[in-house]
């Protein structure tokens, strides 16, 4: 595993809700660490994916009667609390002590499985859309990034790329300027508000205008915002849950209110804009991204990458930066 004192504590989705039924067994990675996701009893668990006895993988196991799981290659069987209750060759013997499984903390929330490798959690990003009337809320993930988690949430902070990369849907290359805004960090994370951007169609009226938009930094890989353009409301949450120091898998919440698209054609919409930013993501260099500020060029219209970059040092965030 990957030790960082700050990510070891937090939540980080893993897997959907709905892939995870009632007898099912999966790998999955989180922080270089192999885990085995299960299921039992309406109940799921996150373990490393390694018997005790001769170092196989749980995830190539088995839910067994009783809500237990059993290790493929010799067959032990581990009750929900990691502990061993049957070893097969042996059936009259108590399994040792040491029989246990190493296991993790585990929640459901937002329709996806999430893990914590601490047993300090930190809070859970909140997106407060979500059950709220008026609203109608999408999910998309996981999807697979190859790049460094910070430099994934800094892409999403950056204004002044949504009139470049995404020209013609977020933005216009002939209104790029990005006017001063402020940003406020505290202990608990940083926000941006009142940011203006023009945009073609920032309401889904077909007519071109300025959208207003408002950031937060929920945690060190989580971050939301708020876009609003006339009474159209568009709020989007992305969770950046690390693999590998340059492998992360994607996790986006949004929400649309007052607007006229099926959940098709926003599902498709929210496609279509990430696709643009992977490939660039994934091409920058250095690949971790750099906290100290004399690394690369800052500019007026970067204050809130800025205060990103600020904040991680001041945690004490190690995973993925320089």
């Amino acid at each position: 595993m990957i030790a960082d004192p700050v990510l070891s504590r937090e939540w980080h989705p893993v897997a959907n809700s709905s892939d995870l039924a009632d007898g099912t067994v999966r790998a999955v990675r989180l922080l270089g660490e192999d885990l085995v996701l299960w299921k039992a009893g309406g109940q799921a668990m996150a373990w490393q994916d390694l018997c005790v006895h001769r170092g196989a993988k749980f995830s190539l196991g088995r839910v067994v009667e009783g809500g237990c799981l059993q290790c493929p290659y010799h067959g032990w069987i581990y009750d929900p609390t990691g502990r061993c209750v049957r070893i097969p060759a042996h059936p009259g013997q108590t399994p040792p002590p040491r029989a246990q499984a190493r296991t993790f903390l585990t929640r459901e929330d937002y329709g996806w499985v999430w893990v914590c490798l601490a047993a300090n959690p930190a809070p859970l990003p909140v997106f407060p859309e979500w059950g709220g009337a008026g609203f109608r809320v999408l999910t998309r993930g996981p999807i697979p990034v190859e790049a460094a988690g910070p430099r994934i949430i800094e892409n999403f902070l950056d204004l002044a790329h949504l009139p470049i990369l995404h020209a013609g849907i977020l933005g216009d290359p002939g209104r790029p300027e990005i006017k001063r805004y402020n940003v406020v960090r505290s202990p608990e994370g940083i926000e941006a508000d009142e940011i203006e951007i023009f945009q073609p169609d920032p309401d889904g009226s077909g007519r071109d205008g300025i959208a207003y938009y408002t950031y937060r930094v929920l945690r060190p890989l989580t971050a939301y915002l708020h876009k609003r353009a006339g009474a159209s409301r568009f709020t989007m949450m992305l969770t950046a849950s690390p693999v590998a120091e340059t492998q992360t898998q994607a996790w986006i919440l949004f929400s649309l209110f007052n607007a006229e698209s099926s959940d098709e054609e926003a599902v498709d919409w929210m496609d279509r804009i990430f696709a643009q930013d992977v490939p660039v993501v994934e091409s920058q260099r250095p690949e971790l991204l750099p906290l100290d500020l004399q690394a690369e060029l800052h500019l007026n219209s970067d204050r809130t990458s800025i205060a990103y970059r600020q904040w991680l040092g001041e945690l004490g965030m190690m995973f993925g930066t320089a």
